[in-house]
């Protein structure tokens, strides 16, 4: 029945963007204070349920075999997203009849990585952990913890009462869910519309269908490997409320504990997804692979580039790989990860703003793919770290 509610208060809110004109711009804030509640809640839950999950992990010796299974999961996940993209770019150049007339723009420098790096997985402040701004360091430190915790049953049961706790405010929030899905897809909606309509509507069409289409057979597949079709109608049981949850906020990390929810419906055990989705968030992103490959194959487009070759293929596949998974883990990672495209290939600095403006407009999509990409490899690692 909730979810339910949630499919219509979002048809009703996309309805009222279209419609309503700048009516969704006065009911925005409801939409920001759901979005800023789940934000709020998301740290202190992602310490705990890492930490909990861990240090039960180290009690009967599991953190190696689920982390192997984790890296190899998403690895050879993010790898098939971004070369099925690069097959798609080939066969519908997403620039294909595309004129853009090109403002001028201030030079850019290119990211430095050694620096980008320490960023990443570090803070030099303890109050600085907790932010979501700083997650994967957050999360590297919630590991330490856990495994650090294991040998105390006081302090193991306090993080798990902890991680509870959190779950039971989420579960509060989610009563105001409805409003705030509603006022976020009338602003979404109101928002995208002139911008797809202009000079994107091509790649906005293809990357669209195509994520659809990779979102039913690709993750499809993710839960036939892990229990046949008892796989598939588990999965597509439980995966709404992330779904729905990513679209509303286009947000991964807001997504984190609707994704929690479902991976436990779904029969994960606890120090599996605990682990694997607060990481994941930030490491295992198929919306992002994909969509770096699209905005590679759209520069080539609009510059008339040949994008073709093997060599080209394998960097556009490499660096798409990089946006998607280590930029995406470092803070300001979405405006690196274009800033390392225009660099790795030589494009102009006005190039930054074409591929800015295609970002925002795959931003609901690729979120959608990314969050629900995670409950699909938990699964998945679920079944196979046992």
């Amino acid at each position: 029945m909730f979810q339910l509610i949630l499919g219509l208060s979002i048809l009703a809110g996309a309805g009222l963007g279209y419609f309503g004109g700048d009516a969704a711009t006065y009911i925005k804030p409801l939409g920001d204070i759901f979005l800023n509640l789940v934000l709020t809640i998301v740290v202190p839950l992602i310490f705990f349920s890492i930490s909990a999950a861990t240090s039960r992990a180290a009690q009967v010796g599991r953190i190696g075999k689920i982390f192997g299974t984790m890296v190899v999961v998403f690895t050879v996940g993010s790898l098939v997203a971004a070369t099925l993209g690069l097959i798609i770019v080939q066969i519908f150049p997403p620039a294909l009849g595309v004129h853009l007339s090109l403002p001028a723009a201030e030079s850019v420098a290119a990211p430095h990585l050694s620096e980008q790096l320490v960023a990443m997985l570090t803070v030099s402040n303890f109050s600085e952990l907790w932010s979501h701004k700083n997650m994967l360091a957050l999360m590297l430190f919630a590991i330490l913890f856990g495994v650090a915790s294991a040998s105390s049953r006081v302090l193991s049961s306090f993080l798990e009462a902890g991680e509870e706790v959190m779950m039971r405010m989420f579960s509060y929030v989610m009563y105001y869910a409805p409003i705030g899905f509603f006022a976020y897809f009338a602003h979404l909606v109101m928002t995208l519309g002139p911008q797809v309509a202009v000079n994107y509507g091509r790649v906005t069409i293809i990357y669209y269908l195509f994520a659809a289409a990779y979102f039913v057979v690709v993750y499809s597949a993710y839960a036939y490997l892990t229990s046949s079709a008892l796989g598939l109608r588990i999965f597509w049981a439980n995966i709404f409320l992330p779904a729905s949850t990513s679209l509303a906020t286009c947000s991964s990390a807001a997504s984190i504990p609707a994704n929690l929810k479902a991976a436990g419906a779904m029969g994960v055990e606890p120090e599996i997804y605990e682990t694997t989705l607060p990481l994941g968030s930030l490491l295992h992103k198929h919306g992002s692979v994909m969509g770096g490959v699209f905005k590679i194959a759209f520069l080539f487009g609009v510059y008339q580039m040949d994008f073709s070759g093997l060599s080209i293929w394998l960097t556009a596949i490499g660096i798409a790989f990089l946006v998607g998974t280590v930029m995406g883990a470092i803070p300001s990672g979405g405006m690196l990860g274009e800033l390392l495209i225009i660099s790795a290939y030589g494009f102009p600095p006005e190039a930054l703003m074409i591929i800015a403006a295609i970002s925002i407009i795959i931003d609901p999509m690729a979120t959608l793919l990314n969050v629900t990409g995670n409950t699909a490899a938990t699964y998945l690692i679920g079944r196979l770290a046992r």
